[in-house]
């Protein structure tokens, strides 16, 4: 009987050990397929990240003539506007300071609305 508890207990030994491997095996397929996934994963972005940069190279070279073209035509459009305010500034230069001059030498002394008079 001794002998069929020590098999008995010899087999039961035998088979932790042999479910120990399975779940080591387990473990190390689980991390490796971790491993895969974050390298199919990087590779997929990296991808991604190719094809968006060749399309935004794209759209900036399609746009680049688009962008020149439109910096001349403001460039032209503010000196025209900047032409004209010369224009009207010499026009009305002489008026405007005359006003001023005007406006600074006529002195009308006039005692303050809120001082009050004092009957002497």
């Amino acid at each position: 009987m001794a002998a069929q508890q020590s098999q008995g207990i010899q087999t039961l030994l035998e088979a932790e050990k042999e479910a120990a491997k399975i779940v080591q095996q387990a473990r190390q397929y689980r991390v490796q397929k971790l491993k895969d996934a974050r390298a199919e994963a990087s590779k997929e972005i990296e991808e991604y990240k190719k094809s968006k940069e060749q399309e935004f190279k794209a759209f900036e070279a399609s746009h680049a003539g688009t962008t020149i073209n439109t910096q001349a035509a403001l460039d032209t459009e503010t000196e025209a506007k900047l032409q004209e305010i010369d224009v009207v500034f010499n026009q009305k230069k002489d008026a405007v300071v005359n006003t001023l001059l005007q406006r600074a030498t006529l002195v009308q002394p006039e005692l303050h609305r809120n001082l009050k008079k004092i009957n002497a």
